[in-house]
């Protein structure tokens, strides 16, 4: 089960993994294995470079149905195996979107994974929503969910 908490400048999804945290962790710090579960249902994630390091850079493309959607994420903080803070912008050179935040929380035989996006103006968070960014979210999260409980995804 999915939860969504907003504000005018705040979306955030979660969802309870079947996974420990260390796991879950892992499955977001390696490009192939975010390139086999990162985003919304239909869209499929390149990654062209990643280092996962405090100021390094993920950059990678979501080819969607329709059109294809460069992306970086610039790690702020890294502090494993529960949390992860970043910029997220689409070209290189251009300002970031918002800010993100990924927090994993021990809960129960698996993992609660929240999601949290801040956006700089109310504004930029409607736009954000009108992409569809917490249906997006869902089903990326649920996406991980499949993938980490797979067989052979923990290699």
């Amino acid at each position: 089960m999915t939860t969504v908490r907003d504000s005018n400048r705040i979306i955030e999804v979660d969802r309870l993994i079947s996974a420990p945290p260390e796991l879950v962790f892992k499955m977001l710090t390696e490009a192939r294995h975010l390139d086999q579960w990162w985003g919304p249902d239909g869209f499929r994630t390149e990654t062209h470079e990643m280092d996962f390091s405090v100021g390094g850079v993920w950059r990678y493309t979501m080819h969607g149905p329709d059109k294809d959607w460069p992306n970086w994420i610039r790690y702020k903080e890294i502090t494993p195996p529960g949390r992860i803070a970043y910029d997220h912008g689409a070209e290189i050179g251009e300002p970031a979107w918002f800010e993100g935040t990924i927090t994993l929380t021990s809960e129960g035989e698996g993992t609660r994974i929240a999601i949290t996006l801040i956006f700089p103006t109310p504004e930029a968070r409607e736009e954000s929503m009108k992409f569809g960014a917490v249906e997006g979210g869902r089903q990326t999260l649920a996406r991980l969910d499949a993938y980490v409980t797979a067989p052979l995804t923990q290699a």
